[in-house]
């Protein structure tokens, strides 16, 4: 059994997890997150926790079993403390800024770089060169 995959999810109070289909859907108090689900894969929900189970010892469902447990946990996570990184900017005249939904990064080209932040990602700005992002998704805090 898969090392990752055989361990029990502890679900903390006010978190919802439900199953239809292929989705996993984890509700919490900082939102709303959905998780894709092979069809090898089963889930066993109990009221204060939550067991995964393959449906046979092909090496693809084990891959599967330990890959779904991390991301069910993470939207765990994620729905009741959320997810956040630092990023410190270095370089001579290197800043950034918050211009309504979009920051701007002055990176040493001859013009700005204007991104778009994603629905559900906070974005702050403390200082010129120190950059905070969070929000309830671990993936799209990472990838922004």
């Amino acid at each position: 059994m898969s090392r990752v995959g055989k361990k029990i999810i502890q679900l903390p109070k006010g978190v919802k997890v439900t199953v239809q289909g292929i989705l996993a859907t984890v509700e919490g108090p900082k939102g709303k997150i959905n998780c894709p689900v092979p069809s090898q894969i089963s889930f066993d929900i109990q009221a204060e926790t939550i067991q995964i189970n393959r449906a046979n010892e092909d090496a693809q469902t084990k891959a599967y079993h330990g890959l779904v447990r991390a991301l069910v946990q993470n939207a765990i996570t994620g729905v009741t403390i959320g997810f956040k990184k630092d990023l410190d900017i270095v370089g001579v005249g290197y800043k950034a800024a918050l211009e309504g939904k979009k920051l701007r990064l002055d990176l040493g080209y001859s013009h700005p770089i204007f991104y778009e932040i994603p629905q559900g990602i906070e974005v702050a700005v403390e200082k010129l060169t120190h950059v905070t992002v969070s929000g309830s998704d671990r993936q799209l805090v990472g990838q922004v």
